[in-house]
């Protein structure tokens, strides 16, 4: 039993105090993901089934229905504990995926239903997530954050490697519709990983009464951004993030739609994509994220993904092809999940505990979401003005370098912060 105390304190670096919210956390992040990654390869087979062309569409629909969500999320915040409102929503998830199960399976409208699922499934990724990295950030302090989140996103890098393991396997014999079962059971699991995570807190803080609700207003998330230079760096670092992940998202689709045809052979490449970037994410949070957190700090960190970025576009306008943009495509992700995010999310730990949920749903979901729109439609336009796709890759690559720069600005502001507040090493809120 010592032993094996030993070999868990090396591969956890967390404190005995830690260990269990920890660990819960890597299970609360691996079914969380699992879930997704069975319904990612689904998206984008029906993104392209929805035609590529109605894929401006479909960014501002989900933009749109972030919009109408956003008050929504903000009063369950506003009125309810995070113990009551967390499960809330994945449960909420869960009912709309056995819908789609059900219309599916009647074969309902197939070309209007693909594109509300891709819509869904990306409403349903970020605010899943972001629910998540909220907990996170009122969970631990910025120095927990840097050793932690590296092994805490493992856990959501390996529900990402059996998510598309899954899809490869079952969505010949059972069919893509029969997988959204799959989804819904990891979902209910994240639920039960939830409620495990807050028992932990509980044994590690001693006896409390239930955790207080945020509180405020459902619409102070926009006061709150405004306000805060800091938080306004934040939300144009992720509005680039889009920028970036949706001019590659839009050069793959127009890519792989043009060379790969057939619905199973376009969901296995796109499975295949998220099962290469899960091996490189996982073993890179495993062994050197907190590592690269703890000794060049969340600028540099966070500075890694536009870099990346910069190269794969100099690519891109050289050679928009399919083995071109498939391993940007898996090296730019690679980048974002183990190091880039990370570093995000501990942005995030040296703000108000409402801003943690508030702004931060209103950064990482609405803003995120609108500069999807945003840059779906600047692609399309640049497409209409006679723009290849190596030209488009070419205008991307300046603001790409200008969001490198932007890394290292809120790289510095977050240690300052950090300093300031002076955090001790240990659990709460």
């Amino acid at each position: 039993m010592i032993a094996l105390q030993r070999r868990l304190g090396r591969a956890v670096p967390a404190t005995p105090q830690e260990r269990a919210a920890a660990l819960w956390s890597f299970a609360y992040f691996f079914t969380l993901l699992a879930g997704y990654y069975v319904l990612r390869p689904l998206r984008d087979q029906m993104g392209i089934a929805g035609g590529v062309r109605a894929l401006p569409w479909t960014f501002t629909a989900t933009f749109v229905t972030l919009l109408v969500a956003q008050p929504f999320y903000g009063m369950l915040v506003a009125k309810l504990p995070r113990a009551r409102f967390i499960p809330i929503v994945y449960h909420f998830f869960a009912a709309n995926l056995a819908l789609f199960w059900v219309l599916q399976t009647l074969g309902i409208a197939p070309v209007i239903l693909a594109r509300v699922f891709f819509v869904w499934v990306s409403v349903f990724n970020l605010f899943a997530v972001v629910v998540f990295w909220s907990f996170m950030a009122d969970l631990f302090t910025s120095e927990q954050g840097k050793r932690l989140f590296g092994f805490i996103g493992a856990g959501g890098t390996a529900g990402a490697l059996l998510g598309p393991i899954i899809t490869i396997g079952l969505s010949l014999p059972l069919g893509p519709t029969n997988l959204l079962i799959a989804a819904i059971v990891f979902l209910e699991l994240a639920v039960f990983c939830v409620h495990r995570l807050e028992r932990a807190a509980d044994r590690q803080q001693g006896p409390r009464a239930e955790m207080p609700r945020v509180g405020g207003s459902a619409f102070a998330a926009l006061p709150e951004l405004v306000r805060s230079p800091y938080l306004l760096g934040v939300a144009a670092w992720v509005s680039l993030l889009s920028f970036g992940a949706t001019i590659l998202y839009f050069e793959q689709a127009n890519i792989v739609a043009a060379t790969i045809h057939g619905a199973g052979a376009q969901t296995r490449i796109f499975a295949g994509i998220d099962l290469a970037v899960g091996l490189l994410t996982l073993a890179t949070q495993v062994f050197a994220t907190g590592r690269l957190l703890k000794r060049f700090g969340v600028g540099t960190a966070a500075g890694a993904l536009p870099a990346v970025y910069v190269v794969g576009f100099a690519i891109l306008a050289l050679a928009p092809g399919l083995l071109a943009v498939v391993a940007i495509q898996v090296t730019q992700r690679w980048m974002n999940f183990a190091i880039a995010n990370p570093a995000r999310q501990v942005f995030f730990t040296v703000i108000a505990r409402e801003e943690k949920y508030k702004a931060k749903n209103l950064i990482d979901v609405v803003i995120y979401r609108g500069s999807d729109a945003l840059y779906g439609w600047v692609f399309d336009s640049l497409q209409i003005l006679g723009l290849k796709l190596g030209a488009i890759a070419l205008c991307a690559l300046p603001i790409a370098a200008g969001w490198l720069v932007l890394s290292a600005v809120l790289g510095g502001t977050q240690e300052r912060r950090a300093a300031q507040l002076d955090p001790a090493p240990q659990q709460g809120e």
